[in-house]
């Protein structure tokens, strides 16, 4: 385990212990944020500029503007998705969830509009994420298929190995696809 040093305001510097292993996090999340600003200011001017050109807008319409648009920022901003070594954290503007993944008990999928993937440990703890977020970042998907493979050898995993494996696979197959695409051979 490393060390770094942090300086306090004071002056002192204090020892820091780093985090065993590298820390990996979803490499479109600051994209999805932009978004989210983006649409949300769209809504938020497009409101007022109604409103103030019907000459409705006061000060109360105006903080329910303003809400609504708090509002629509908070369910269009996706959970910030990390991994490290044993766990992968989901973290959102309100929460923080993390669930150890070389110690899963299931891996449900949840089918709809949006599909999900439902990691649970055995610890009780619970984490809710977009699969894509694993397939469009390779460093997330190599440390959770090895936690969720030591997972699966200490014999924890009772639900969702097949699952997993159908994803490895199709993972592999982009990843190749990617690679021969790049270089030409396709």
């Amino acid at each position: 385990m490393g060390r770094r040093f942090t300086r306090s305001t004071t002056g002192t510097r204090t020892a820091v212990a780093e985090p065993p292993g590298p820390l990996a996090h979803d490499i479109d999340w600051a994209r999805e944020r932009r978004t989210a600003i983006g649409v949300t200011g769209l809504l938020f001017t497009a409101l007022l500029t109604t409103d103030a050109g019907f000459g409705t807008l006061d000060v109360t319409r105006g903080a329910l503007w303003t809400g609504l648009a708090a509002l629509v920022f908070v369910i269009l901003l996706p959970p910030r998705v990390s991994t490290a070594p044993g766990e992968l954290s989901a973290r959102g503007p309100l929460t923080r969830h993390t669930v150890r993944t070389d110690s899963l008990v299931s891996i449900r999928w949840s089918d709809g509009v949006a599909q999900h993937m439902i990691l649970r440990d055995t610890e009780g703890n619970g984490v809710e994420i977009d699969p894509t977020v694993l397939v469009r970042n390779p460093a997330m998907w190599r440390r959770f298929d090895e936690d969720t493979r030591t997972s699966i050898r200490r014999g924890t995993l009772l639900c969702g190995a097949t699952a997993l494996s159908r994803m490895a696979a199709h993972i592999d197959r982009e990843t190749a696809r990617t690679v021969f695409t790049l270089s030409g051979l396709k």
